[in-house]
């Protein structure tokens, strides 16, 4: 039976120090079992082994049959809007810190990716937000996110006054640092730091998480994954709209983020033995006694 993966892009995170070595264990897996190698030029730059091809990032989706990410989740989230359009699988083999995408570990790299290329792996869809910023009848600016769209409060400037609406029903008018609207994926990321709740990934559902609101009455919602979603900026200084964290947009005063789930969902490739919850309860150490102190 040929091989499932026969065209294999390796994306790395080019600061990383153990990146060479992690790119050298990745290569070597891939070449045994048959899989040309494409790297982005940064990658390859920083490999110590040549790929069978180097491209320019953008090119890759369009030339791979699967992507392996080698960094963390910042890194992944990059590579997963790029690939999506194109429904190529993602795997991430992880060099950050705590890893809720990037879910190989550095000691398991070798036999986990192996066992995936041999087809013993779970796929898991994630849904995207399409955001647009409206000034007037005019489209701004847009991007997609995985994890999380947030309007909020400048470097120098104060709270944020904002109109929510929801499939053009008005929801609530708000004074806050901002509004986060998430994901499930992105439930785990800033909006679990601003107390929203954790949203199992196949729930489909969008999270409204606030953040540091002037009205304590402002809570975190859940709404279908299917609304529109639509954020009017009305007064506020230095204000702005973030897509993951990684692309940012200006605001002025009376424009509106438009927010809906994107066309396409991002494919993950996890161990077959992967558990949700289990990865949860390593990443958030539940159920750990804290230590006394003194």
């Amino acid at each position: 039976m040929p091989p499932p993966f026969k065209i294999v892009a390796v994306i790395g995170k080019n600061d990383a120090m153990v990146l060479p070595e992690m790119l050298e264990q990745v290569v070597s897996v891939l070449r045994r079992h048959g899989a040309t190698v494409l790297m982005d030029t940064r990658t390859a730059e920083a490999s110590h082994v040549p790929p069978d091809e180097a491209l320019a990032l953008e090119a890759l989706p369009a030339r791979a049959d699967l992507a392996v990410v080698v960094g963390g989740d910042g890194t992944l989230l990059s590579c997963a809007r790029l690939m999506a359009a194109n429904a190529v699988p993602l795997v991430g083999i992880n060099l950050g810190r705590l890893g809720f995408l990037t879910d190989i570990p550095l000691a398991g790299t070798e036999v986990t990716l192996a066992a995936i290329l041999d087809g013993r792996h779970t796929e898991e869809r994630r849904v995207m937000l399409a955001a647009e910023v409206r000034h007037g009848d005019v489209v701004t600016d847009r991007a997609l996110a995985l994890n999380d769209v947030v309007v909020s409060r400048g470097t120098h400037g104060g709270m944020v006054d904002m109109a929510v609406e929801v499939d053009g029903s008005f929801v609530y008018a708000m004074r806050a640092d901002g509004l986060i609207v998430a994901t499930p994926t992105g439930s785990t990321a800033y909006a679990l730091s601003a107390h929203g709740p954790i949203v199992h990934p196949q729930v489909a559902a969008v999270i409204l998480v606030p953040v540091a609101p002037h009205a304590l009455s402002n809570r975190p919602i859940a709404i279908s994954d299917s609304a529109v979603i639509t954020v009017t900026l009305l007064k506020g200084k230095d204000a702005v709209a973030h897509c993951d964290g990684q692309a940012h947009f200006p605001l002025r005063e009376g424009d509106r983020v438009v927010i809906r789930r994107a066309a396409y969902p991002v494919r993950l490739l996890h161990p077959e033995d992967h558990d949700h919850f289990a990865m949860l309860r390593q990443k958030l150490h539940w159920g750990e006694t804290p230590e006394p102190l003194g």
